[in-house]
């Protein structure tokens, strides 16, 4: 008796596992599915707008960061050759682009026409380039008229080399391109001899 009952059990159990599995191989496979071609088209579309949005203000960015750039190497050249005038106690000149600008004696020709070059005169003969002209004008970038040159006292004072009057409140360089439609100028300034900014101003005007 209690082997029938065991065996009922045991066949009761191995049709149960046998309907599972038959429910399992009949249940549907969940379906795969991709993207449609209108859904595809509409993700183009998108894509298109924002790179059209994006390109041009990514242009602008780089141009006016571009212009700061060119505007610190201006100002880090102008503090270079104020602390070497201070240290020698000499006389050091920020160049200009103009050799009738920077003047005609021995300190002046050494600029000759090297835009934010650094000279000074050791000894009144020796020439020493203190840092060559590092302007990144190219790719647009440019100077607006003509740089000023300005030549440092042992003081650290500047002036024009060709009048010896202290700066007190002019324009060193214009630094501009006509890419930008706004603040495209990068204008660096000395105050005083000695005080260097730079203002951000907006003209269509960059010769």
């Amino acid at each position: 008796m209690r082997f029938l009952m065991g065996r009922r059990a045991r066949l009761s159990i191995m049709a149960g596992d046998a309907m599972h599995c038959a429910s399992r191989e009949l249940a549907p496979t969940p379906r795969q599915r991709g993207f449609t071609l209108v859904e595809l088209m509409i993700t183009l579309a998108v894509a298109v707008i924002l790179t059209a949005i994006a390109v041009p203000s990514f242009r602008n960015l780089t141009l006016s960061n571009r212009l700061t750039t060119a505007a610190n190497d201006v100002v880090g050249a102008l503090n270079v050759a104020r602390m070497e005038a201070v240290k020698r106690n000499a006389s050091v000149q920020f160049c200009s682009d103009s050799s009738t600008a920077n003047g005609s004696d021995t300190l002046g020709g050494l600029c000759g026409s090297n835009a934010g070059a650094v000279y000074t005169v050791v000894n009144g003969t020796t020439s020493v380039l203190v840092q060559a002209p590092n302007m990144g004008l190219e790719g647009g970038i440019q100077l607006n008229g003509s740089m000023k040159a300005v030549r440092f006292n042992g003081q650290g004072l500047g002036y024009a080399p060709t009048s010896l009057t202290t700066l007190s409140d002019g324009t060193v360089a214009d630094i501009c391109t006509t890419s930008l439609s706004s603040d495209n100028h990068r204008v660096v300034s000395i105050t005083t001899g000695s005080i260097v900014h730079v203002d951000i101003t907006t003209s269509s005007t960059c010769q």
